[in-house]
Parts: structure tokens; sequence; C-alpha cells
């Protein structure tokens, strides 16, 4: 049953545009090996287009996602083999242990009170090996470095300074997150593809690649 503190939280999230919780996440899926009989688990499913694509594409037999928003959860309903609604943070997840094959996270972790323990809490259902993908935004974007320069730190309704966010993260730090909660990081890399002019800028300014990470994201294993 939801409670007060429930509905306090997704009522900072009722103001999001539509394809906030359904944009299917295809750069993920090409990353997951293609095993008919695996399961994955979500957290943020949002009406569930990731997972309604892994199913079809062959990519897991299983998919489990826990969402927040109630109405994105009773759309995912339709499409996802489970979905748990609730704050992750404070709903008992009911899941088996070590069961998971993969664990996807698309900007949520910035949200999170604490991402750090929410993290070790979902590795407990992922099986040794499991492959975990993440994204999150890039605080150390030049155009919030700019602000911070000027001596602003504006809030907006989305992208890197979303008013919904809780945490801020660089791609160091973002990595030093999974490391901290028992994964093994193997990649970190940008969203989009950074431009060559801009690779050459970054390059001769120090290696300073994060200046043109929008959004960070991230290869991990449980060990």
């Amino acid at each position: 049953m939801p409670t007060a503190a429930d509905h306090r939280l997704t009522a900072a999230y009722e103001n999001k545009p539509d394809n906030y919780y359904s944009s299917a996440r295809k750069d993920f899926l090409a990353l997951l090996p293609d095993n008919s009989k695996a399961a994955i688990l979500e957290l943020g499913c949002g009406e569930g287009p990731t997972g309604a694509l892994a199913l079809k594409q062959g990519k897991c037999a299983e998919y489990v996602g826990i969402e927040l928003m109630p109405e994105a959860a009773a759309a995912a309903r339709l499409v996802l083999t489970r979905v748990i609604y609730g704050d992750v943070e404070r709903t008992a997840l009911d899941l088996p242990a070590a069961h998971f094959d993969a664990l996807i996270i698309s900007e949520v972790l910035e949200h999170l009170i604490n991402p750090w323990d929410t993290l070790q809490n979902l590795g407990t259902y992922l099986k040794p090996g499991a492959l975990v993908l993440a994204s999150s935004p890039n605080v150390a974007h030049w155009k919030i470095v700019r602000q911070l320069i000027n001596g602003r730190f504006d809030l907006t309704d989305a992208g890197i300074m979303d008013r919904t966010h809780l945490r801020w993260f660089t791609p160091a730090t973002y990595a030093a997150l999974f490391e901290k909660s028992g994964y093994t990081v193997e990649r970190v890399w940008p969203i989009t593809t950074i431009p060559a002019s801009k690779r050459l800028l970054a390059t001769l300014i120090g290696g300073r690649h994060h200046l043109f990470y929008k959004q960070i994201c991230i290869a991990a294993r449980k060990p």
C-alpha cells in the first residue's frame, strides 16, 4: 500500500514529458549477449520499452522491472514478466538471490538518497559475473563548469541539472560508486560519441574528455 511519503516522492516526477518513461535503451540491449534463457532486472523500468524489446529480440526469457511511478508501472506490467512498484530504497523486493544475468539502470542513481546501498542490495540478486549497464548525467560537462565559474548552479526541468536529481557524478566518481558498491568496472564512456573536433580540443587541454560527456555510461560486473 503506497504511503504518504511515496505520494510525495512520485509527485516530483509528475510533470515529466511522456517520453521520459517510454524510451528503449537500444544501446544497452546491443551490449547484452544473445541468451534466450537469461533473466534481466531493470531499476527504473518506466513503461517497460527496454524490457519489451529485450524479450522480443530474444535477449532474455524473463525481464523484471522496478518502477516508482504507478502509471508507468501499470503500463510496464502489460509487457514485462513482472514489475515491482515502489521506491527501491524503501520497498522489499522479494526477489531470488543470485538469479539475474544482467542489471540495467538508466538515469536512476542520480535520483537516489543512497545509491551505494542500493547497488549493494541489488547485487545480492545477481549471478556472479552478471553484467551491469548503467548511465547518469555528467556534472563535469563544460556547460556546467561554465555555470560554476560564473557563480551559478541553476536547476532545470530536465537534463543534467534536473531539479529531481539528488546526487551528482563525474565519469571518475561514477566509476568509484560502482567499485565501492562491490562491482568491477569494465568500461566508462559517453552516451553519445564525442565529435572529432571536441576530442582534439580535449587532448589539447590535457586529455579532459570528461568535459564533453553529457551522460556517463558504465559497464560493470558482479565479481
